[in-house]
């Protein structure tokens, strides 16, 4: 996993595990790495590991179940996809359109762009 800079390690690798649940990698209620073998595994220090997890604890997408270890919660695909959706619609879409408004791009070229691009991918 290569970290970007401009944001801090354990949001990302709160969003790796994310990621890795919505792409089924993790279904509901399966056990996720143990702190020490995922720090392990992304070479970072385990108290990052255990921040992340606080995280994503915090937002409903894992549990503890104490000496056991960290399972995905049995909600934790829909727990994400609304959270990111509530991400996209408070954080990216405002500067979309006001990239769209500094670029003059009527909301129906947009449409046809995403229509032309979703039809490729």
């Amino acid at each position: 996993m290569q970290f970007d800079n401009n944001e801090p390690i354990y949001l990302q690798i709160a969003d790796h595990l994310c990621h890795l649940i919505i792409a089924g990698h993790y279904g509901d209620g399966d056990r996720i790495p143990s702190v020490r073998d995922l720090a392990i595994e992304l070479e970072v220090n385990p108290n990052t590991v255990v921040r992340s997890y606080a995280h994503l604890l915090e937002q409903g997408v894992v549990e503890n179940q104490r000496g056991i270890g960290y399972f995905a919660a049995k909600d934790a695909s829909e727990t994400i996809k609304t959270l990111k959706r509530d991400s996209f619609y408070k954080e990216e879409l405002p500067a979309l359109v006001k990239t769209m408004r500094a670029l003059d791009i009527t909301v129906q070229e947009l449409v046809e762009s995403i229509g032309a691009y979703h039809e490729t991918v």
